[in-house]
Order: C-alpha cells, then structure tokens, then sequence
C-alpha cells in the first residue's frame, strides 16, 4: 500500500509538472505572429480551440481575387453586424471598388480594407495570437487573409445580455431605479451617463490568466487623489491568478484589512452611488460579469448612509441615518445586554419587571446564554434558507418558520418569550444597515460579545467595545483611516457624517481623499425673495 500510494504521489506530481510546463510553453506560442498561410491559420484556430462547435469559421473571396476568412464565436457576436456590415461588404466588392492594380500584393489589400473599406466603429490590427484568440472571445470578429501574417479585429460585440433592471439589494423609494448588469461596457455607459464630464477617465487591463476578465479603473482626474489612484494600478497590477469570476476576488486581493470582518471595500450595484463616490474623489473598479462595481477608499460611516438620504429633505435624511446608527448599537449589543442583566445584574431593572422575567424564565431549563445562542442559531437557519429556497416561497419559509418555531419553542418550555423578542427585534434590526457587507460583519461579531456577556457580564460588553473601538482605529481602506473622520475627528468634515447638512452648507470633498477643495460655489444657501417678505403695515 506504502509503495501504490508512493507511485499514486510521484505520477501526480509528474502530472502536475506537465501542466505547469504546458502552461508555460502556451505562453510564447500566444505571443507568436501569425502564418501568412490562412489554411494554416485556420487549422491553427481550430486546434487551439478543440473544434468548439461555437467557434465559426468562414472562408470567403475579397474581390474575387484574395482568399479570407471570418473567425468569430457564436453567442458572443451579433452576427447581423457580421454579416451586413463585414462579410456583405467585403464578398461583392469589385476590382475597381478599392482601386487595385492588377500587381497589388495582399499587404496592400490589408491596409485598404482596413482603412477604408470596414464601417465598424473599432477596427484593431491583430499580430500574434494572443490578441487574435483574445479578441475572439471578447465578441470580436477576425478577418484573417492569404498571404498577410496579420488579422484584423473588428467590434462586433452582441449575443445575449440582461438589460438594465431595478436594483435587487439596495433599493429606495425616491431616486433612480436602474442597476448595473454583467456586461462592463454597459455599466460604464450607465455612469457616463450620470457624469458627463471629459475628465472622467477609464482605464482597462485583463486579469486572470485563464479566464482574461476585463477589470476597468474609472476615476475623475483632478478629483480624486493621484496617489491613491496609483496604489489602486499597484494593487491590481500585483493580482496573479487563474480566473476572475466576480467583483469579490478583487476585493479579496486588495483590501487592506485582512484579519477583519469589517470591509474595507465598498461594493454597490446602483450607478448613482457610484457616480456619487466618484464625485467625492474615489475610484471604483468594474469587473466584466457582475454587477457589483467596487468604491475605493472607503470608511465606516460610508456602510450606514443610503443613496436616498441626499434625495429627501436632509432633516428626513438626518433621522433615518440616527434611525441606522442606533439599529446597528441594538443588532450589536440587544442579546448581550439582556444576558448580561439577566444573569449578573438584576438590580439594574425595575422590581416589577424583574419578577415578570423570572416567572418567565421559572421551568426553563437552560441560562440565559444558551437560549440565546439557540436562538441565534435558528434565526440565523433560518435567514440562509429563506435566502436559497426558490422566491415565491423564500419569505412565506422564513416568516412562517420563525412563528411557529418561536411559538412552539416557548411552549414547550425551552426559551423564554422575552429571549423570542429580544432575538425577534435583533434580527429585524439588522436588517436596517444599508450595507449587506457590513450586517454579516455585525451578525458575526454578536456571537463573541455574547460569550463575553455571558461569562464577565457588562464587563465583558464593556472590554468587547473597546477591543473593537481599538481594531477600528486601527484598519485603514488604500491608506485613509476607517474611523474618519471621527478618528482622526475634523471637524469640517462633520457636515456629512453622522448627520448630513443641506446641500448648500457642503463646499469642499471629503479629505484627503480629494485633491480639489472645491466642491460647489459660496453663497449657495436659498434666499427669500423680495415679494415673499412679510409687509409691515399688515
């Protein structure tokens, strides 16, 4: 057996060495040009490719004299554009249509038809296969010919697409109702569309080896800050891996706390919020397939605001920020405070009160701790399965489920009816925090203040505040403190932090995030007109 699983061991390693060195030979043949041949090109394409039967190759005659063909991959190309705008085109033109002399050479007919002959907005020229196979599977359409070591890329990009729907994670009552989808090129039109500016700027790179996922940084010059505009291009630049499915392998490589469960990275799906961050001087990185753009830097306070606090009256706005401040103190701190009293302090509550608890509580086996935990436990089952079971009975499961578990629980003597609420209210206010990242940080970080409450009390509430207060201060987001700007406190910057001022009182970007100061002109604030003016002599 020593010696099968010895050999099992040497043939995977063997195994392993093989592909890595596949890889690597793969790398100089993708960086090699093409073959004037275009059967051999042709070949090339099919072998490299297994013969996909998605992958299309058509052979055709350019003026009856130069042998061409059109590569392309199906479903990822509109192929009415192929073939009214590229192969209709090329196939009836005449001799004289692009004035050819009886000597020309296919080089020639290679600029002529690449210069005036294709219509398409984005016309590349293409010499090694890497950017030929690239370009094919961008939804590019390849035109190879005979006698020319030289492809030519044409923009031919459709197949199916999910539109621009209404947002699923973070909706509002007022404002826009758009979401970005899965396609890069549309979520970039989206925020365009909001900052009409030529100062916005998009840079683009491939990352993933293997999958070759289009990643773009956008960002406003002469807004945002230059430095962290390149710690970003750092960062991606560092990321070697073999594929890029969604937005949260960026943000796993980038982010800055690594030992945390606070993001350090904002994600969003609404185009508004993202135009707004880029306003406020950050950066966000698209990743081609998801529709969830990342914001850098990011702080604390940035997770409790919603992009509906700037489109109501800011008085409004102010309550229900308060109203998100306080529901994240209870999702934190509400099972932990009731056993912490219950357990250790029952002087601190009014004697009616703490006889009806005890009553309560009389023929419950188990403390108060482990009530609590059990209930967390199969709130939090419940959440996950109202999550993944099919939409129409998603919410009828987990409504259903907490009642009657709830309402049989206590019944038969396990918990209490004041844990049942106490948890009952947790869990709804959980789901107050705008920012689904930052509400699983708080569901975690619950479970380890409660054991603290349960084995040192208010003590052990009182060291776990600090302990987070501590690890808080610590963590920064592409180098700007997560606390700001409470920690460091400025005071300018209170205009729109726990509480948002009206419009007009904010003349400056948040910093140091920005390098421009200035946000909006002075005297902003709205006057009472003349007429408006009460007469004195009513």
């Amino acid at each position: 057996m020593r010696h099968v699983s010895k050999v099992s061991k040497d043939e995977k390693k063997k195994t392993d060495r093989a592909e890595i060195q596949e890889i690597e030979d793969l790398q100089p043949f993708q960086n090699q040009s093409l073959h004037n041949d275009l059967t051999r090109n042709m070949e090339t394409i099919k072998s490299e490719m297994g013969n996909s039967h998605d992958v299309i190759i058509r052979e055709f005659q350019v003026a009856g004299k130069f042998r061409a063909a059109a590569a392309f991959t199906d479903g990822l190309c509109d192929q009415k554009i192929i073939s009214d705008f590229v192969m209709e085109r090329l196939m009836r033109l005449q001799d004289e249509a692009f004035n050819m002399d009886p000597d020309i050479d296919a080089e020639q007919a290679f600029q002529i038809i690449k210069e005036q002959l294709l219509t398409s907005g984005d016309v590349k020229e293409v010499s090694n296969w890497k950017h030929l196979f690239l370009g094919m599977l961008s939804g590019d359409s390849v035109l190879l010919f005979n006698g020319c070591n030289k492809a030519i890329a044409v923009a031919t990009k459709g197949g199916e697409n999910r539109g621009v729907t209404e947002p699923s994670t973070q909706t509002v009552i007022r404002g826009p109702k758009e979401a970005f989808s899965e396609s890069i090129r549309t979520n970039t039109s989206l925020i365009r569309r909001k900052i009409r500016s030529p100062k916005l700027w998009l840079e683009e790179r491939i990352i993933g080896d293997v999958t070759l996922t289009q990643v773009g940084v956008m960002y406003i010059k002469g807004i945002a800050n230059d430095e962290i505009v390149q710690e970003v291009r750092n960062r991606l630049g560092r990321i070697k891996i073999d594929g890029i499915l969604e937005s949260g392998y960026i943000e796993d490589l980038i982010q800055d706390g690594i030992w945390t469960p606070f993001p350090t990275v904002f994600n969003s799906e609404r185009p508004d919020v993202i135009a707004a961050g880029l306003l406020e001087g950050r950066v966000a990185i698209l990743v081609d397939g998801t529709p969830f753009v990342l914001l850098v830097p990011v702080m604390f306070n940035s997770f409790l605001q919603s992009a509906e606090d700037y489109y109501q009256r800011f008085d409004f706005g102010n309550f229900l920020r308060i109203l998100r401040f306080v529901s994240l103190l209870i999702a934190l701190l509400l099972p932990s405070l009731y056993v912490a009293v219950s357990t250790y302090h029952q002087e601190m509550l009014p004697t009616t009160l703490m006889l009806h608890l005890a009553a309560q509580r009389e023929g419950v086996p188990f403390p108060p701790i482990i009530e609590a935990f059990m209930m967390e436990i199969v709130f939090e089952v419940l959440r996950e399965a109202g999550v993944r079971m099919p939409s129409a009975v998603g919410n009828t499961i987990s409504i259903v489920g907490a009642l009657v578990i709830g309402q049989a629980a206590v019944e038969a003597g396990i918990v209490s009816p004041a844990m049942v609420i106490v948890v009952s209210f947790t869990a709804i206010t959980n789901f107050v925090i705008p920012s689904i990242s930052l509400a699983i940080a708080i569901r975690l970080l619950r479970f380890g203040i409660l054991i603290l409450a349960g084995t040192l009390g208010m003590y052990g509430i009182a060291v776990g505040l600090l302990l987070l207060v501590v690890h808080l201060s610590s963590l920064r987001s592409f180098g700007v403190p997560y606390l700001k700007p409470f920690a460091p406190f400025m005071l300018k910057e209170q205009k729109d932090a726990l509480f948002r001022f009206p419009f007009w009182a904010m003349k400056t970007h948040p910093l140091p995030i920005s390098e421009d100061f200035m946000q909006q002109g002075h005297d902003q604030k709205p006057n009472h007109p003349p007429g408006d003016k009460p007469r004195h002599d009513e």
